[in-house]
């Protein structure tokens, strides 16, 4: 079809008329048009982030590409020599995994089927991911169905990945430069595409629940050791507490499935569950459904913690910081290993999420014998040489809290010392992401040999044993919250994190008159009027303001006058003349 022809008909779709394309890419062209102000005639370049975001983006999705890695390798080998490029994207539609024909980079990259594209609606129009985001099933655009022209040669066909709370986290696209006319060329891809996406979020929803009961269910009993249709993760009573999105079919109702018990809808509980491991013939393992079906099971027993955090299980210094939380759990797998190492780790996270107290958990593991804690706002060069000279005679670890706060002339003093003592491991701590914080290269390398993130409050799945842990902690006894109070202590987005959770629960056990803590003796949140000076006004204008007072503008955003000085550099800003 010519561009002509293209916008032509994207015009009648705008005035209702029905031109026999799929109903969700009409609705896409409309948005387009309508919601996005898009215009079908301009041939725009491809959407591609900066490395600094891509690689933000690409932590965020971590685990997703871990766990989708195997099963874009197995799909791309099923397509080779066939001109597929694979793309994983994130539930924003920025591409985070890729895999292509090396002889095809320059093409790929230019037509943005590369790292770094972002294929949201909003931005790239009507497209595979877009649409996938949207309509959160699987769809193919081909050819001309793109609403812009610079992508109407383009055939993709993309699928859902949704993480085991049933949100979406991430989609598959299958993608051609160049392919036959008729969209049925590409039923094949869309069948590659879903069975692959199904495998993520089986290997995702795997990968969470070693400590506990996974169920996978299938229809046929060949298909249900090796690839089967869906899984649940249970809890000891038989609780769904992760699923695949396959999964939902057993609760036809329409309602959610976290928290829902198995036996609802299975004519088992969770006491069956040994009857359906591998030791029986697959054909033998069925259950029957309450509504009269049949299914095969096939049950996976709670695993043994990884072996390096058993020691932390029995009462150690990493013990007691999650019970559950996936991505706490990964971490602190990861903390363990690190402990003993003399390797310097940088512990980024929210204010109030526990970096400290990480920090002088992971001393407490390792072999370091003295411990010295320095808070780097202010902090001269003389207060941190007398810091550290007082750590002799044997491993120091040097707690370093919030580096992005440090002067400029103490980093330098910070880097010639750590050069000189070998007997110092650095353990810093910082509330920026590591790729923006502005420390010199030198000296970023030399704290950041590891990484270690620690979720925001909000996040996090064991909210609810971190209450009754602090409240254990701080109350007496016998004081207890009451359902509605523990409720909306659970629907809170907690920006002080565990900090603002302990006060909170300070104030509502000073205010209970009684044993119950009610939703009435809990604090407001509180809420800021707006954000940091720093995020809403541009540095030239908070100068400006400030009568170009580098005193004044570091007390108004907040940060040090050395900072203000290094980010006026960076940003090639002179007072006028």
């Amino acid at each position: 079809m010519s561009d002509y022809h293209h916008v032509a008909e994207i015009e009648r779709v705008l005035d209702g008329a029905v031109t026999g394309r799929d109903g969700f890419v009409s609705a896409s062209w409309r948005r387009c048009v309508e919601l996005y102000g898009m215009d079908p005639t301009r041939r725009d370049p491809a959407h591609i982030v900066t490395e600094a975001e891509l690689r933000e983006h690409r932590v965020q999705a971590e685990r997703m590409i871990a766990a989708a890695r195997s099963s874009l390798k197995t799909l791309f080998r099923q397509v080779a020599g066939q001109n597929y490029v694979l793309l994983l994207t994130d539930a924003g539609g920025v591409c985070v995994d890729f895999f292509g024909d090396d002889l095809f980079v320059e093409e790929l990259r230019g037509a943005g089927l590369y790292l770094g594209s972002n294929w949201s609606e909003d931005l790239a129009g009507t497209c595979g991911v877009g649409a996938c985001i949207v309509t959160q099933e699987p769809v193919t655009v081909h050819q001309d169905d793109h609403f812009g022209n610079a992508h109407t040669g383009l055939s993709c066909t993309a699928a859902p990945i949704f993480d085991s709370l049933g949100e979406l986290a991430a989609v598959l696209d299958i993608s051609l430069l160049r392919s036959p006319s008729p969209k049925r060329s590409q039923n094949l891809a869309m069948s590659l595409v879903t069975n692959a996406a199904r495998r993520v979020e089986m290997a995702n929803l795997m990968a969470e629940g070693r400590r506990d009961w996974i169920l996978r269910v299938s229809d046929r009993p060949e298909f249900l050791d090796i690839d089967p249709e869906a899984a649940v993760r249970l809890d000891g009573a038989g609780r769904i507490l992760g699923y695949t999105r396959g999964a939902r079919r057993l609760f036809p109702d329409g309602g959610g499935v976290l928290g829902r018990r198995i036996d609802e809808v299975l004519g088992m509980t969770v006491d069956d569950l040994p009857d359906l491991m591998r030791d029986r013939p697959s054909e033998d393992r069925m259950i029957e459904m309450r509504d009269g079906g049949a299914l095969f099971g096939h049950a996976i027993a709670p695993q043994a913690p990884r072996s390096a955090l058993r020691s932390a299980r029995r009462g150690g210094p990493l013990a007691g910081l999650t019970q559950g939380d996936p991505a706490m759990t990964e971490m602190l797998n990861r903390a363990a290993r690190l402990a003993r190492t003399s390797v310097p780790l940088l512990v980024c996270g929210e204010t109030g999420t526990g970096k400290t107290r990480l920090a002088r958990a992971l001393h407490m593991a390792g072999s370091a014998g003295g411990f010295v804690m320095l808070d780097c706002a202010g902090l001269t060069p003389e207060a941190l040489r007398q810091g550290c000279a007082g750590a002799r005679g044997g491993a120091t670890t040097l707690l370093l809290r919030r580096i992005e706060d440090m002067p400029e002339e103490t980093m330098v003093a910070l880097s010639a010392i750590l050069d000189s003592r070998n007997d110092l491991r650095a353990i810093t701590t910082t509330c920026v992401a590591p790729d923006r914080l502005e420390l010199p290269l030198p000296l970023f390398h030399r704290l950041a040999g590891a990484t270690l993130s620690i979720p925001p409050l909000r996040q996090r799945r064991d909210l609810s044993w971190l209450v009754n842990l602090l409240l254990r902690r701080r109350a007496p006894e016998d004081m207890r919250l009451s359902p509605s109070a523990r409720a909306e202590l659970l629907g809170r987005d907690w920006p002080g994190n565990l900090r603002e959770l302990e006060h909170v629960l300070d104030v509502a056990i000073a205010l209970c008159e009684g044993r119950v803590i009610d939703q009435q003796d809990l604090p407001a949140p509180v809420t800021m009027v707006s954000g940091s000076t720093e995020a809403e006004e541009p540095l030239e204008q908070v100068m400006e303001a400030c009568g170009w007072n580098m005193a004044r503008a570091a007390r108004r955003l907040g940060v040090n006058r050395s900072t203000v000085l290094r980010r006026l550099r960076r940003a090639g800003l002179r007072p006028p003349t």
